[in-house]
């Protein structure tokens, strides 16, 4: 390692990955973007679903700011995020059989519309699941994943596949397996993970896309603004009760 402080090893590490997904991810990033734009364009609903820290990014790209107001959080109880107690109970929940199924069951996912799916090993049975039954069903499926896990661990799903191979679409973070990427003599594990900074940055990259692509086929892209701005709050509420129909988030 370098003479540079844990502090500046991280964000060159992150930095360096960013650069990476950048160069090597740019026809993924288009082709998702696309595949959103015309999931709008034809009348379809958007989804985003992830399992615990993979949740956040899922979460970032519902009703924020600058983003498209068509966005909707597919909830699993219990594993969208670390808020169960305990905590642990969330990856138990990650690798029960039937329980995608169940979910989109009730969900109001249906053909036509399109769900990103992130999970950063794409191996437990949920991710695989939520992605093989969402196409079932007609769903388009994006998949942001570590594509490393896939040829450095074994799946554990009965299918013996990774989520990459159940997507229209499949983003990778290159995120090493571990998720840590600093090491030091006096620390025994490694530590410092990216991948949420690495996944949080390629779905905005994928939303801006999907914005400017709806922008050059003369449809002005459902965006919102800052609550915090002067007219944020009435813009806002034009786009909501525009797409109140396509919006779940506010039921």
């Amino acid at each position: 390692m370098s003479d540079r402080k844990p502090a500046g090893q991280f964000l060159d590490a992150a930095i360096d990955l960013l650069h990476r997904v950048r160069e090597e991810e740019a026809g993924s990033v288009e082709a998702a973007g696309t595949l959103l734009a015309d999931t709008v364009e034809e009348g379809g609903r958007l989804f985003a679903f992830g399992a615990g820290h993979s949740s956040l990014a899922a979460q970032d790209v519902v009703y924020r700011a600058g983003g498209l107001a068509l966005m909707n959080l597919l909830v699993v109880p219990g594993v969208v995020g670390v808020d169960v107690m305990p905590a642990t109970l969330g990856s138990a929940l990650e690798r029960v059989d039937g329980l995608a199924g169940a979910v989109l069951d009730s969900s109001p996912l249906r053909a036509g519309d399109a769900l990103v799916i992130v999970s950063l090993s794409g191996r437990n049975a949920l991710p695989v699941e939520m992605a093989l039954n969402a196409r079932a069903l007609g769903v388009k499926v994006i998949g942001v994943t570590s594509v490393a896990y896939a040829e450095e661990t074994r799946s554990r799903h009965t299918s013996g596949t990774f989520l990459k191979d159940h997507c229209d679409v499949v983003l990778d973070s290159k995120i090493a397996v571990g998720d840590a990427e600093l090491t030091l003599d006096t620390v025994p594990a490694p530590f410092a993970p990216a991948s949420t900074v690495v996944t949080t940055a390629l779905l905005q990259a994928v939303m801006a896309t999907t914005a400017a692509a709806l922008a050059d086929r003369g449809i002005e892209p459902p965006l919102l603004r800052s609550g915090n701005v002067d007219g944020g709050h009435e813009w806002n509420g034009r786009v909501l009760e525009r797409y109140r129909d396509r919006i779940f988030y506010r039921h």
